[in-house]
């Protein structure tokens, strides 16, 4: 497959809202530090939840939209690549839809649970589509549900999977 140069969508959005007559699209920006939390066990003790920006879905689950589509997906981890879906109007789909893994890890992610490099993981991956233009809503909708999901599995750390 040949490669592509990378597309710069801030440009491009930038280009695109100037044509319909908006004023310029404001970038989420944040100069803070997150903060920092150290683990307090090795590694191989730990429960690691998984959360991907992907636009990735079960079959049988129902497809993301493109309309600010701020719901998310739990996918079990156990999920085979070839049950996996992917939808997503940012990026080009289709190394993610000859390997899943390309943007979902899941057999690597087990691969290290068998091997002892990490205790667990939490039961179901959470995936959603990422290009939500609307940081208020990710902000106060959607980190608050994938946070409140990564709790009620006590995991002790994330893998943030961006797209």
């Amino acid at each position: 497959m040949p490669s592509r140069p990378p597309v710069d969508y801030i440009e491009r959005t930038t280009v695109l809202y100037s044509s319909l007559g908006h004023a310029p699209y404001h970038w989420v920006s944040h100069t803070d530090q997150p903060p920092w939390h150290a683990l307090n066990k090795p590694l191989s003790a730990c429960k690691l939840g998984v959360i991907a920006s992907g636009g990735i879905y079960r079959h049988g689950q129902v497809a993301f939209h493109y309309k600010d589509d701020i719901s998310y997906r739990q996918i079990p981890v156990s999920t085979a690549a070839d049950e996996l879906r992917i939808t997503h109007f940012a990026y080009d789909l289709s190394a993610a839809r000859t390997d899943p893994n390309a943007v979902l890890p899941l057999q690597a992610l087990n691969e290290l649970v068998d091997r002892g490099r990490i205790s667990a993981l939490a039961p179901n991956a959470l995936t959603f589509m990422g290009g939500i233009y609307s940081a208020r809503k990710v902000r106060d909708t959607l980190a608050p549900a994938l946070v409140a999901e990564l709790q009620k599995d006590e995991v002790d750390l994330a893998l943030l999977i961006p797209v």
